[in-house]
């Protein structure tokens, strides 16, 4: 596959996405799918949150707003982010509240294996050199059940349906993730940007100099 293709490809896959009706949530939900087309990283969440589905963008929500700030501090304004990352989830549709009443409710395995084959065609159509798993779920997917601890901070080389990526964890950046706060994880998570701040320097989507330190 030819870089310059890949509008076309996206452009076909993204129509056939929000035609995707398989997991029976309802008409009233659907897909989130991207605009962008020419990405040079993905970036796989969990799953849209209830204001995803209102508004129909990746990560507008409260935890969107953490996640973009972190990406600015390894160099990336949310506007240049959007256009150059492509934003994926292990499940694209909003799975609804949970049943305790705090926050969304976790995609079920089935929804998560009917929804896998989008996310495999994804990383066969972009083959990112980047891949940055957010949150439990999308962590598994790539890496199995490993503690968080063992992977935030860290670069990993991992092999997907797309070939292989450099692949840099991040924790999800939901309120209701207490992860965050236990002792030694905030190093661990700007470790992480640091090196995510490496990496898009190295495709070219910033500048050594430019953006905000993540010290």
């Amino acid at each position: 596959m030819r870089r310059r293709d890949l509008p076309q490809l996206l452009e076909v896959h993204t129509r056939a996405l929000t035609a995707c009706r398989h997991c029976g949530l309802g008409d009233e939900v659907r897909p989130i799918v991207n605009t962008t087309r020419d990405p040079r990283a993905m970036l796989v969440g969990q799953a849209p949150g209830k204001v995803e589905l209102a508004g129909g963008n990746a990560f507008s929500g409260r935890a969107g707003k953490t996640l973009f700030r972190w990406l600015e501090r390894a160099g990336l304004d949310e506007a240049t982010a959007r256009d150059a990352i492509w934003f994926a989830a292990v499940t694209r549709c909003y799975p609804g509240p949970s049943p305790s009443g705090r926050g969304d409710r976790v995609p079920s395995p089935r929804e998560r294996a009917l929804c896998g084959n989008w996310l495999d065609d994804e990383l066969r159509i972009i083959r990112p050199p980047l891949l940055i798993p957010v949150g439990r779920l999308a962590l598994d997917r790539f890496f199995g059940p490993r503690p968080l601890d063992a992977l935030i901070g860290r670069a990993h080389e991992v092999d997907h349906a797309g070939g292989r990526s450099l692949a840099i964890p991040l924790p999800h950046p939901s309120g209701a993730s207490s992860w965050i706060h236990a002792p030694g994880h905030q190093a661990l998570l700007d470790a992480a940007l640091a090196l995510l701040r490496e990496r898009f320097v190295a495709l070219g989507l910033v500048t050594a100099t430019r953006g905000r330190s993540v010290a």
